[in-house]
């Protein structure tokens, strides 16, 4: 079965593992249409009792797994947008952490911004050694928002501090010692170690894969996303500044940004 879900491609293999490309050319960024596009997935995948593990993948030849926030959408915004967008993403992206199915991050290029979201609620993550990771909010005059989700996961405080801080980028093999991926491998290795994974739960009983990822989710509880509520307050107000424009425009007109810490 493949079944196209606006970015996402799903296609269920005959032991039940269901591959999901995300794929957005250029560089997959998420737009509020991918955010309704993960909705309409998460529906899908609930509704379908084949699927028994999802891998989450991007096209081999994509410049990004997942490339951050589409900079476009945040043009012109002012703060009563921009906390209308977090509305809708905040309909959405805690869906996708509960979903009822393990969902393993095939990483094979970089996942920036909320792209290191989606693969922190991802319940296992594979990652290529040299696929970039970073948190470039504060680039943009923004607060980053995963500080929660990746103090759930157990990353070091200070680690987290600095990619918040810094926005720079750090390759998996860089951060392989915080203990966010569960392998880190060749680019080529990825898929093939993803869906090994993938197979290896796909035999155990239906009933109590999803009893499991009910009660991992119980378990490790909503913190995350309090803290995620935070930044955006923050982040919203801060849309207002100068600086926060500025970092936009800079970044799509491919040059540095010109700030006045207003």
């Amino acid at each position: 079965m493949s079944q196209v879900v606006g970015s996402f491609q799903l296609e269920i293999g005959d032991a039940g593992v269901a591959v999901v490309t995300f794929s957005r050319p250029p560089v997959n960024a998420v737009s509020l249409s991918v955010y309704e596009d993960l909705g309409r997935l998460v529906d899908l995948i609930e509704r379908e009792p084949r699927i028994r593990v999802v891998v989450l993948t991007a096209p081999l030849n994509a410049r990004a797994w997942c490339g951050g926030a589409d900079l476009n959408d945040f043009v012109g915004m002012d703060t009563a947008r921009r906390r209308e967008r977090y509305a809708f993403i905040n309909a959405q992206v805690p869906r996708f952490f509960r979903l009822d199915r393990p969902v393993i991050a095939a990483i094979n290029a970089s996942a920036i911004g909320i792209g290191m979201i989606l693969a922190g609620l991802c319940d296992m993550r594979i990652a290529a050694e040299d696929a970039r990771f970073a948190c470039p909010e504060i680039d943009f005059g923004l607060v980053g928002g995963g500080a929660g989700l990746f103090g759930m996961l157990k990353m070091p405080e200070a680690k987290i501090r600095e990619m918040l801080f810094t926005g720079r980028r750090f390759t998996a093999r860089e951060l392989e010692p915080t203990g966010f991926f569960n392998y880190v491998v060749g680019r080529e290795q990825v898929m093939p170690t993803a869906m090994d994974l993938a197979h290896r739960i796909a035999k155990k009983s239906l009933p109590a894969i999803r009893a499991r990822k009910l009660a991992s989710v119980a378990l490790e509880g909503l913190t995350w996303m309090e803290a995620y509520l935070e930044a955006q307050g923050l982040s919203a107000e801060l849309v207002a500044k100068a600086d926060s424009g500025e970092g936009v425009s800079a970044f799509l007109e491919k040059r540095d940004p010109r700030l006045i810490d207003d």
